[in-house]
Parts: structure tokens; sequence; C-alpha cells
């Protein structure tokens, strides 16, 4: 399984070059967790940092890559766990005219977010964890 962090600063009132060190760090920390990659995504405007260190389990290739985002990037994830269904779910988003860049289960929980908001979480089994940005 991977593993997540991430910084949010509502206040704004840090600089986010401290929050980046701070960041690579708990990856750093984290890398017997995730050895396989790791990935950062930085929202400068809303002060919120997402980490990721992938263990590749389901998708072995780089479309895998965490931090993910939908499409048009106003949505990025990241994520930890797995969803035992998500293949059968992927199946009917792409039915649903959805198209996906990767064989992952992360890119299956932004895109049945887009599809059906927080309603998809009843879709998924499985055991998850992730923190996400959506503009």
């Amino acid at each position: 399984m991977c593993r997540i962090a991430g910084i949010i600063d509502y206040k704004k009132s840090s600089n986010l070059d401290d929050f980046r060190k701070a960041l690579s760090s708990s990856l750093d920390f984290l890398f017997n967790g995730g050895p396989d990659d790791v990935g950062t995504f930085i929202d400068e405007d809303k002060h919120i940092l997402l980490g990721n260190r992938r263990l590749s389990i389901i998708d072995l290739s780089s479309s895998g890559h965490q931090p993910m985002s939908n499409i048009d990037e106003s949505i990025w994830i990241t994520y930890n766990g797995e969803i035992y269904n998500f293949k059968e779910i992927r199946a009917d988003l792409i039915q649903r005219g959805y198209k996906f860049r990767s064989n992952t289960d992360t890119e299956v929980i932004i895109n049945s977010y887009i599809e059906w908001g927080t309603d998809s979480f009843d879709k998924f089994e499985g055991c998850l964890l992730f923190a996400c940005t959506i503009n």
C-alpha cells in the first residue's frame, strides 16, 4: 500500500518553502512504505500540499503516479488503499463516457466523484484513505 502526506495552511500565514521542506521530509520518512515512486502536488494559491509514496500493486506503469488529477486538473488526489470492485465501477464509468489514462483504482475514485459526488463512496468495496483538493 502507498503512503500519503499532506499539509493545509488554512490561514496562508506561512512560507510555502517551509511546507515544501516538511512535506519532502515526511515523504523521505515514509520511503519504506512506498519505494516505487514519489510525487507531490502543490496548490500555491490555496496553500495545499499533497504527497505520495507509491507501492505499485495494481498498475505498475508510470501512469499510476500520484498525486493524480482528473483530465482538466480540477481535482487532485493522493490515495492509499484498494478498491476491490474498481474494475466493475470503471466499466460503468466507461459506458458513461469517461476516459481513463491508467488502470488504477485511484483514477476510478476521481471519476466516480465527478459522476456521483459523495454518493460514490457508497459504491466502493475495500479499504481506502485519501486526501484531495477540488477546484
